[in-house]
């Protein structure tokens, strides 16, 4: 949102995504107060980033914790449920065709609304359609039209991600962006809130009272209710301004136009950071890995602990929507105060936390005071974590490259966690919940290392 109502800069001289870290030059400004910091959160590219936040965070689930729920219920094995979410590896993939809705425009759409939101509108078009014929469809009687409709929403999912990655960073100076991470992480995962803990609750109401046995009924209201939800994505991207337009250097030839669009934002990346790319790159494929391998089985290990869906979806609507946001907001705050490296170690040590819970919970049987405790506090630090990735995965880009650079950069986080995440049915059946859990723990050990090395280059980003 190049949007001409953004204040001015909090920095008098912010780092430049466009051409990396500053090597030398004057010192920086100091960093803002308190009082400017949370200013921001009160503009509106920030406001509209939460509504498109949302947008994006609305599929997510509805192919992994909610879909494994309901696979569950309806009596599909764990292990197969754990390789059903390879489906995600959609998203650690989309930098295949970042560089096309980078460059490529759609017809009529792109002269109407722009490059950017002219993508984000037709794959939430996507998105909408594969959901109505997911809730269409019963898992119980036909697995494989469920799994090629969940297949359509991770592509489609994976496209809006790379179109709103690039309208985000577009969107506002560097300092800015943590501010707007923070309100895009807040939308997001009020979003998973919503098709986790609503869709829950929807399919819990849309149940026929008395019959205890499976429903597919109430499951096809819950997943009609979240394809309607993604209207408020559509209406937030027609009323909101396309960002400043870049003009493009022309292409001589095919030839050229490929290799400005699939090689030049790669061979840009490695320019800029040299031998500490490696070390980037690898933070990157590793740092929520601990989240994503734990969370496929979340869902099934509620239903195995006797959790109904009204309990989970009461739990996670309350408590969750609060601990979201203080940890988005917090994350995004503490990100813009002290630098955003210090709060990625702080977001890595909580995630890794949260997880032992996790295994202390297995303990507890049927204790809903505990999953209270344990929601809220896996909440808390996925927020502060998520928020400062973000902003870091944010600072790593050149502008002139936004969408397929992000979009490399978000692919790696995901393909590791998720490639691993297909064993963890598996896992489970052999070893037991606890160990489960345990291991995703110790998974974050690494995370803190690299973190450490990142701190200490000269070509660390953000501080």
């Amino acid at each position: 949102m190049s949007d001409k109502t953004l204040s001015p800069p909090l920095s008098a001289s912010p780092v430049s995504a466009a051409t990396g870290p500053a090597q030398s030059g004057p010192a920086p400004a100091p960093k803002p107060g308190w009082r400017e910091v949370w200013r921001v959160y009160s503009e509106a590219a920030t406001l509209r980033m939460l509504l498109l936040g949302f947008s994006a965070g609305l599929p997510l689930l509805l192919v992994f914790g909610t879909l494994s729920f309901w696979l569950r219920e309806a009596g599909i094995d764990r292990t197969t449920i754990g390789y059903l979410s390879w489906v995600g590896l959609a998203y650690g993939f989309k930098w295949a065709w970042a560089p096309l809705v980078d460059r490529l425009p759609i017809p009529l759409l792109t002269r109407w609304l722009g490059r950017r939101r002219s993508w984000l509108l037709l794959s939430q078009m996507v998105i909408m359609t594969a959901l109505v014929c997911m809730a269409l469809t019963d898992p119980k009687l036909a697995l494989l039209p469920v799994v090629w409709c969940a297949l359509a929403v991770a592509f489609g999912s994976a496209t809006q991600d790379i179109a709103l990655d690039a309208y985000r960073i577009e969107s506002a100076d560097t300092q800015r962006q943590a501010a707007l991470a923070a309100a895009y992480q807040t939308g997001y995962r009020m979003a998973m809130i919503w098709s986790g803990a609503g869709a829950l609750w929807i399919a819990a109401r849309a149940e026929v009272v008395g019959v205890t046995s499976y429903q597919h009924g109430a499951w096809q209201a819950a997943y009609l209710v979240m394809a309607a939800s993604m209207l408020l994505g559509v209406v937030t991207v027609l009323c909101s301004p396309e960002p400043q337009r870049r003009e493009l250097p022309p292409s001589k030839n095919a030839a050229d136009w490929l290799r400005g669009a699939l090689i030049e934002p790669f061979a840009d990346f490695l320019r800029r950071y040299g031998r500490q790319a490696l070390l980037i790159l690898g933070l990157i494929a590793v740092y929520r890995i601990s989240d994503v391998v734990m969370g496929i089985m979340a869902n099934p290990f509620y239903v195995d602990m006797g959790y109904t869906k009204d309990e989970v979806a009461t739990v996670t609507k309350i408590y969750g929507v609060i601990m979201t946001l203080v940890g988005a907001f917090l994350g995004g705050g503490l990100a813009m105060r002290f630098g955003v490296m210090k709060v990625l170690m702080l977001g890595a040590v909580l995630s890794a936390g949260s997880n032992l819970l996790f295994a202390w919970l297995g303990t507890r049987g049927h204790d809903v005071t505990s999953l209270i405790f344990v929601i809220s506090a896996d909440n808390l630090s996925s927020g502060i974590a998520s928020a400062a990735f973000i902003a870091y995965l944010s600072s790593l880009t050149n502008i002139n490259y936004s969408a397929t650079q992000y979009a490399l950069f978000s692919s790696m986080m995901l393909l590791l966690p998720k490639a691993l995440a297909g064993y963890s049915g598996r896992f489970v059946d052999a070893f037991g919940y606890s160990n489960f859990f345990t291991g995703t723990a110790l998974l974050g050990v690494p995370v803190l290392l690299l973190i450490g090395l990142a701190s200490r280059s000269k070509t660390t980003p953000a501080q």
